[in-house]
């Protein structure tokens, strides 16, 4: 039994391999076909380490990215052939595809790189650190109050751009000897800026409800995914009711490691097309698409799991439902925004109907709801957090040119002496 299961591995491992190759020789043709770019051209790049299953990290960012790159050229560093051959596919900034180390080196070689952003944490990060005399900024790919937002590994950047009140006072509780103050800037949320698309639907007098769930996570402590828990039943309860649409978005990851998840995921989809065939005007809607925009506003409410979503809607500033999860080794954060949202348990899956005019109506739920827009997003008028990000970049050039006529270790007047962030290796 073993050997079959070795065999099996080794297949899995070459077909991959194989894959891997050819997305390779793909990306090499296109990037042939393109005008090289100039010497000393950019000045921003994002640096992307992970594959296409992650893709969703950087889709959120191309039209904040678009909007930054009309002051300052933005190139994406893309490390593995199947995230850069879908970058090139998309509409993403430009791309440097630079599977190996010495690639690396002699794309920044060419280039005036000052700023590297960086939306997740990937091991390879690490790769890239080893540039001294430039800002590694750590942007995220969303706002949230999982673990995930207050690793120790925040220590590794130059700067974070992070949301708002919230997330500083996130990291000052968890991160020992973490100057919050210098290290981050907040930004709100830009891509609320950028809310766009046509919908896929027409609109009428039904209650429109998003459901994006998250995965099943592959730790008890990250067993946010409410598909096998909660989502069937809350699902059913709205395609029934002839009085609402559902637009089902599931996390891309959905079912990978958990194989109830991915059966009860096919289940919704089945549900959803054969609400459809009985009634064509009810256009509910299952959305595998890649870019995450016009739902985020045109949904009447939402209901998420506990995930970056949350944030992403809050953001949005509308009623939203967040799924209570049922592992009870699940971490939740209840210092921030969880500790006074809307939950929906899976015992109350079937009652959403009510639920969902309850969290519309109420007004001291309303009323929650705006306080905690403020307290992480900040001023969420249309602009604003354009605007800042820009801002961000900007502060971040001068004190790159400060640095650069400098000598490294020189102590800017107006700052403290332990402050490290000149030092190559901060």
């Amino acid at each position: 039994m073993g050997a079959v299961s070795d065999a099996k591995k080794a297949y899995r491992l070459l077909r991959r391999a194989l894959a891997s190759r050819s997305a390779v020789q793909r990306v090499r043709r296109r990037l042939a076909t393109l005008e090289p770019y100039p010497e000393d051209h950019f000045r921003i790049a994002v640096y992307f380490a992970d594959g296409d299953v992650n893709m969703y990290q950087m889709r959120q960012w191309y039209r904040p990215l678009a909007k930054l790159a009309e002051r300052w050229p933005v190139v994406v560093l893309a490390r593995h052939a199947t995230a850069a051959e879908k970058l090139l596919e998309e509409d993403a900034p430009p791309v440097a595809f630079v599977p190996r180390v010495r690639d690396l080196e002699r794309f920044v070689a060419k280039q005036d790189i000052r700023i590297v952003l960086y939306v997740n944490q990937n091991t390879r990060n690490f790769q890239m650190f080893r540039y001294g005399r430039r800002w590694h900024v750590f942007i995220n790919h969303g706002e949230s109050d999982k673990m995930y937002m207050t690793t120790n590994q925040y220590k590794a950047y130059d700067y974070a751009l992070v949301a708002g009140q919230a997330a500083r006072d996130r990291l000052s509780r968890t991160l020992w000897d973490y100057d919050v103050d210098s290290r981050t800037i907040e930004i709100g949320r830009p891509q609320a800026d950028h809310y766009s698309g046509t919908l896929p639907y027409t609109p009428d007098d039904r209650r429109v409800v998003l459901y994006a769930p998250t995965w099943e996570g592959d730790r008890p402590s990250a067993h946010y995914g409410s598909i096998a828990t909660h989502g069937e039943r809350l699902v059913g309860a709205l395609l029934a009711t002839g009085r609402h649409r559902v637009i089902y978005r599931p996390h891309p990851r959905s079912g990978v490691v958990d194989e109830a998840y991915g059966a009860a995921h096919r289940r919704i989809v089945e549900a959803i097309a054969a609400a459809n065939a009985a009634d064509a005007g009810a256009q509910h809607l299952y959305d595998d698409g890649p870019e995450l925009s016009w739902q985020l506003s045109a949904a009447d409410v939402a209901v998420v799991d506990i995930s970056a979503m949350v944030y992403d809607r809050l953001a949005a500033g509308k009623p939203l439902l967040i799924t209570r999860p049922s592992d009870e080794r699940a971490s939740v954060d209840t210092n921030g925004y969880l500790s006074d949202c809307e939950w929906l348990t899976a015992d109350a899956a079937s009652d959403i109907v009510e639920e969902v005019e309850r969290v519309r109506a109420d007004e001291a739920a309303v009323a929650r709801l705006q306080m905690w827009v403020r307290h992480y997003f900040g001023d969420t008028t249309p602009g604003v957090a354009t605007e800042k990000f820009h801002a961000a970049i900007a502060q971040l050039l001068e004190k790159w040119d400060y640095w650069q006529a400098h000598e490294v270790g020189a102590v800017r007047p107006d700052e403290d002496d332990d402050d490290d962030e000149g030092d190559p290796e901060a």
